[in-house]
């Protein structure tokens, strides 16, 4: 079957997209890991940093590219409505929820106690302003618009919502990789080839399909607030155990396949053309 003209520029903005995320991302932590201090200290941490905005980076040369163009924004697009919003603080809690029962279930497998005091130490060390503020900035909001604004809905339009999923959990486990080189960061604590490395790889799965069904839900704003949640809670208990990474996969793993099964693929406000066949605009690219 011969390709559409939009599934074939769709095609080449996904190219370009991930040429310049890992390109951006990439070179960015190349540059950390060869100047070696930790990760927060300076020169090392503006590289450090900034890796963490490839995603963001391309897609706003994919925006500005298509803007340019003349091109309409992909019929997958979710456009922005007040009223889907109400989505993003149940899924907010939801995502949190997720990691929280996985402690627990952890602790209840052998593994550790959930504790505060951990959380106490990160918020009394950083502040509580600093740390909202990183964990919005570093994960949610340099990376959201990228992988969902972006990425998925040019693959929705010719791949199903669960293959989209898995093609992009993968693809952000590799992403993260050089983070495992720089000393400081949570991956390097984790290490690549440890238990709790590889269940972290791993993790990116389930934790990128909840940020596709977010996103399938109310736009970027929901998948914003499912990856804040997910990476401050898992900062806040400490969550480095294998055994509480095992659970946590395993309940997001439910959590999606629920979210899959009762959502409505015709519900979700996507772009609609107007009476003169022109699309409205999206919330994001």
């Amino acid at each position: 079957m011969s390709s559409t003209p939009s599934t074939g520029r769709y095609r080449s903005d996904l190219v370009l997209f991930t040429a310049i995320a890992f390109g951006v991302s990439w070179a960015s932590w190349g540059a950390a890991i060869g100047m070696g201090g930790p990760a927060m200290n300076p020169p090392t941490v503006l590289p450090y940093l900034f890796g963490a905005f490839g995603p963001l980076v391309a897609a706003l040369v994919i925006r500005i590219r298509r803007g340019r163009r003349g091109e309409p924004a992909p019929e997958r697009a979710i456009r922005f409505r007040s009223r889907t919003l109400l989505w993003a603080p149940v899924l907010l809690v939801l995502a949190s929820a997720t990691v929280l029962a996985g402690a627990f279930l952890g602790h209840a497998a052998g593994g550790p106690a959930p504790s505060l005091d951990y959380a106490l130490n990160v918020l009394n060390s950083q502040g509580p302003a600093m740390f909202l503020a990183m964990m919005v900035i570093s994960g949610p909001l340099s990376e959201e618009p990228g992988w969902r604004g972006t990425a998925y809905p040019r693959m929705r339009a010719s791949t199903g919502r669960f293959q989209v999923g898995l093609v992009l959990g993968v693809s952000w486990a590799v992403w993260h990789l050089p983070l495992f080189f720089i000393t400081g960061t949570v991956q390097n604590q984790l290490g690549l080839t440890t238990p709790s490395g590889v269940l972290f790889a791993a993790s990116s799965v389930p934790m990128a399909m909840l940020c596709c069904c977010a996103y399938e839900r109310a736009g970027v704003v929901a998948s914003i607030a499912v990856h804040f949640a997910v990476n401050s809670t898992m900062v806040l208990l400490g969550v480095q155990a294998p055994v509480t990474q095992a659970m946590i996969i395993g309940i997001q793993a439910i959590a999606v396949a629920v979210l899959l099964a009762t959502s409505n693929r015709s519900a979700a406000p996507r772009l609609q053309a107007d009476a003169s066949g022109a699309q409205k605009t999206a919330e994001y690219v």
